[in-house]
């Protein structure tokens, strides 16, 4: 090969991953342009308009509790098909292929954990397992903790996202609105405080029940927060509602929350809450 060869360079730019995917992601909220990578070093928050992602469950754990101080409880109530209902597919097989998606069993992770050294009951609603939808398990299990919260004394924090009721089990979801509420009335009895946390976004039964009883109601922002949909709504009453209607900041307003607290300050904002109501 001569001194001044035009033979290309032999080596290659990779400008993409393998799958195709290079990263960059359009944010749902402002439309601009942002990195996976900045998404995960602010808490799945957009750098650019603050737009709140949800955030995973085991991700939620690690930016509220203590580092290693969760401990699960309850892992032994497994949702059944007890009506064998079926619409499309069997419920039976939605649960079977909701676990192999979220590798999780149900759609709530309860137990204790320390949050600057105070050690508190945590109950946290997973969106990825049938849209944290609330049947009969995530029901007993939020009881449970509650009943266990009672038993030791410990203060109460529930993150709430899902669609609501759980419609393949009928009644048996709609009755874990009764049994939750009726267990949150005595830890309210026993001077014990309940935080309840909303995110993005929180439904039907879910927010008819125990998502609307705490002591201090925090959304973050943005959040969605409603028993029907706006789009229910509208096509029962005939009209648009405003502008952000079911959002935290209308909420806010309307006095429905107390505080919509940015994910980067919640943990703070937690502390500092717990140490005022202990």
């Amino acid at each position: 090969m001569g001194l001044f060869s035009r033979e290309k360079p032999k080596f290659k730019v990779q400008t993409t991953k393998k799958d195709g995917f290079s990263g960059w992601l359009k944010c749902t909220s402002c439309n601009e342009l942002i990195h996976a990578n900045e998404l995960d070093q602010n808490c799945s928050c957009c750098p650019k308009c603050n737009y709140h992602y949800r955030l995973p469950l085991n991700e939620r754990i690690l930016s509220i509790a203590d580092p290693s101080t969760f401990t699960e409880k309850f892992t032994d109530l497994y949702p059944i098909d007890v009506l064998h209902f079926v619409d499309t597919e069997s419920y039976a097989e939605r649960l079977k292929n909701a676990k192999e998606k979220s590798g999780r069993d149900e759609a709530v992770a309860v137990g204790i954990c320390e949050i600057a050294k105070r050690k508190i009951a945590l109950g946290i609603l997973d969106f990825s397992f049938m849209g944290g939808s609330m049947g009969a398990v995530v029901g007993e299990r939020l009881t449970s903790l509650i009943e266990y919260a009672l038993q030791h004394k410990l203060p109460l924090v529930i993150f709430s996202t899902s669609g609501g009721a759980r419609m393949q089990e009928s009644i048996l979801s709609l009755m874990q609105m009764a049994k939750t509420s009726a267990a949150l009335s005595r830890l309210q009895q026993a001077h014990l405080p309940y935080i309840s946390v909303l995110t993005n976004p929180t439904t039907g039964g879910v927010t008819a029940s125990f998502a609307s009883l705490g002591d201090i109601i925090i959304a973050e922002p943005g959040a969605l927060i409603c028993f029907a949909g706006p789009r229910v709504i509208e096509q029962t009453i005939g009209h648009k509602l405003p502008p952000g209607a079911q959002k935290s900041e209308f909420l806010l307003e309307h006095g429905m929350v107390d505080a919509i607290v940015n994910r980067h300050e919640l943990r703070q904002k937690l502390i500092e809450l717990l140490e005022f109501l202990g």
